[in-house]
């Protein structure tokens, strides 16, 4: 029987109907196909998620999805979308996850939600919910093709709710503006955005979209009352009215020296990296959900100030953690400081002998510890350090133990058989197979339930 699993697995056919015949013949799928301690952390519930509905827990309403059916909150890319992220033809697998099957776009490959447009509540399940700093939404123009592999080119923003750095979960429900000039099938792209790590969830959510509603075509009212609430030599701090509209203002459109520089979704705005002693015009449209867009506001003019030292020091870095440690590393990541000109880098500091010391610096918010002693106790801080070299008030202090030293295994090869029992070692974690198989070269199957386990 385990060659008829290994059959299934490389032709991907995980149907309601072979993964029956799996689970018994394993013996070890549960009720529920998403682990509890998987690597990746979250999902759309509702409306469902491409991912969700390849899961038996949702329906299993999307077939021959290869294993991402096991976890569809592992999604996980770089995060800076649109400039960044999963490469086009490649979003909805979030670059390639799991054979890159989720990519696959006809007419009638995937299930649809029926949605009417307007205002849509949107639930994300999170199995580790990270420190957050935003969620964005997306769909698909008028007109897209949906034979066609998703690119950015295909897709608009309609909403974004920013987040104060805490817990995703302390925000579980969204309520997005979804258009109701289009009908008929459309996907819409979810991203979380992680504060502590530098990754981003990407989910789509394929729907057919029914409206009858008559083409919104009244644009917003004139964004009035900007004016500069903060200048310095580098930076200028804006601010206005709110806009009105017939049915909902998304967002406003920033012009600076009549060129658009950025848009956001609400009544403020700080441009920055600018010169001093300089003159800059600023004026504001707003857009509605349907994308009609107000006349430009009345033009303010601001002058930077006299470019003087800069004293002022970053913001302190929080959530200090480790998202992995093993007997010899600890895997620190952090939420970026903030500073009135820009953080430079960060400087990472280790307990020793009693005293902290300056142990590495990092242009990011990450940095992997390694060469450490196992089942030791260990102690980190972090400082930002900006552009002009002030230091920020430390992290709160970090400790974390590393694990004990267990017996030396190989690391799993992808491509090489294994026998029930088999322990191998990959990304820093031992892993039991749960069966007998032969491996393909699939990067993806030591994360399948089917085969292996954590120890």
């Amino acid at each position: 029987m385990n060659n008829r699993l290994l059959k299934q697995l490389q032709n991907m056919k995980m149907n309601k109907k072979s993964l029956g015949a799996v689970a018994l013949t394993a013996g070890i799928i549960g009720t529920t196909l998403i682990p509890q301690n998987a690597y990746a952390h979250g999902f759309v519930e509702k409306p469902s998620s491409r991912s969700a509905l390849c899961s038996p827990t949702y329906g299993a309403l999307n077939v021959n999805c290869g294993s991402v059916m096991y976890e569809p909150q592992s999604l996980e890319a770089p995060k800076g979308f649109p400039q960044a992220g999963p490469v086009d033809g490649q979003i909805a697998s979030a670059g390639g996850k799991f054979g890159g099957i989720l990519d696959q776009q006809t007419a009638n490959r995937w299930f649809k939600n029926t949605m009417t447009g307007g205002e849509n509540t949107f639930t994300w399940k999170y199995t580790a919910p990270h420190l957050t700093s935003k969620w964005h939404y997306y769909i698909t123009k008028k007109g897209w093709d949906p034979n066609k592999a998703l690119t950015r080119a295909d897709l608009e923003p309609i909403g974004t709710v920013q987040h104060d750095g805490s817990a995703a979960s302390n925000h579980l429900t969204h309520k997005i503006n979804v258009p109701t000039d289009r009908s008929g099938y459309h996907v819409i792209l979810a991203v979380w955005d992680v504060a502590d790590t530098a990754n981003a969830f990407y989910n789509v959510i394929d729907v057919n979209l029914i409206n009858d509603v008559k083409p919104d075509i009244e644009a917003p009212s004139i964004p009035n009352g900007i004016q500069a609430q903060k200048v310095t030599a580098n930076s200028i701090e804006l601010a206005w009215n709110a806009s009105t509209d017939n049915v909902g203002v998304k967002g406003y459109q920033i012009f600076r020296n009549g060129e658009m520089i950025d848009t956001v979704p609400g009544t403020h705005f700080i441009d920055k990296k600018l010169q001093p002693s300089t003159e800059y015009s600023y004026t504001v449209k707003a857009i509605d959900v349907a994308g009609n867009v107000s006349k430009e506001s009345a033009a303010l003019t601001v002058k930077t100030t006299v470019e003087t030292p800069d004293t002022e020091a970053p913001t302190q870095p929080k959530g200090l953690h480790s998202m992995g440690t093993t007997a010899s590393s600890v895997d620190l990541m952090w939420s970026p400081s903030d500073d009135n000109i820009g953080v430079d880098h960060y400087d990472i500091y280790r307990e020793t002998e009693g005293s902290l010391k300056k142990i590495a610096t990092s242009n990011t918010t990450s940095y992997m510890d390694k060469n450490l002693l196992p089942n030791t106790t260990y102690k980190y801080v972090v400082k930002a350090v900006d552009v002009a070299g002030n230091e920020s008030v430390q992290s709160d202090i970090f400790t974390i133990t590393t694990k004990t030293e267990s017996a030396s295994y190989e690391e799993w090869d992808a491509k090489k058989a294994y026998e029930k029992g088999d322990r191998v070692l990959h990304e820093g974690k031992v892993y039991e197979a749960v069966q007998s198989y032969q491996g393909n070269g699939d990067p993806n199957w030591i994360y399948a339930l089917s085969l292996w386990k954590t120890v």
